[in-house]
């Protein structure tokens, strides 16, 4: 489990194809630290690490997870939001994020708001995800607050510390982003839909 709140940012510093999955070499300042079969999430996917090399770590991303996030479209020179498992014990700064994509987002709508800038980001909504407004949105792993909520969209306020510390810095129109919608919605969701 994790809580969105980003670490660190990794480097794709090589990919190789092997079938239908990819391996992807990434660097980052805490990868001397992880160990083999550590679980770490990688734009809000949590991907086992399964090659270490000094300051490198590798991790392997199978056809169903490049299917359903923006992992596949990642090349080398890409940042990606790495964020280690929750300790238990720990503080929970963020919210409960599980690591499991539920399906990916495009930017519409990048607006620089004189200190702050809001992102607007598009989903298809018949997979009956949804937000609410102050509730929360994973984005490419990261913990973010919900300011506008309509049925194939919302946006997010994202202060400069943000910005500067993970990978939104290089989100523009266009970008496709990773979403894990709050998993208490989810089953609220569920639940309804049953009940008829």
């Amino acid at each position: 489990m994790f809580t969105g709140i980003i670490e660190t940012l990794g480097k794709i510093e090589r990919i190789e194809h092997e079938k239908s999955n990819i391996h992807f070499y990434v660097s980052s300042p805490i990868s001397n630290e992880f160990k083999i079969d550590q679980s770490v999430s990688h734009n809000g996917v949590c991907l086992t690490v399964v090659g270490l090399d000094d300051q490198v770590h590798k991790v392997t991303a199978i056809d169903e997870t490049l299917q359903k996030t923006n992992l596949a479209q990642l090349k080398v020179g890409d940042l990606v939001n790495i964020e280690r498992c929750t300790l238990a014990g720990g503080r929970f700064d963020g919210h409960i994020v599980q690591g499991h994509v539920d399906q990916t987002a495009t930017c519409i709508q990048k607006t620089d708001e004189n200190g702050s800038f809001i992102f607007t980001f598009q989903y298809d909504p018949s997979k009956q995800n949804i937000t609410v407004e102050k509730g929360s949105i994973t984005v490419n792993g990261i913990s973010l607050t919900v300011v506008d909520s309509r049925d194939d969209r919302f946006s997010v306020a994202i202060i400069p510390y943000t910005l500067e510390h993970t990978n939104l810095q290089q989100v523009e129109v266009g970008t496709t982003i990773n979403l894990e919608f709050d998993i208490i919605g989810k089953y609220v969701t569920k639940i309804m839909a049953m009940r008829g």
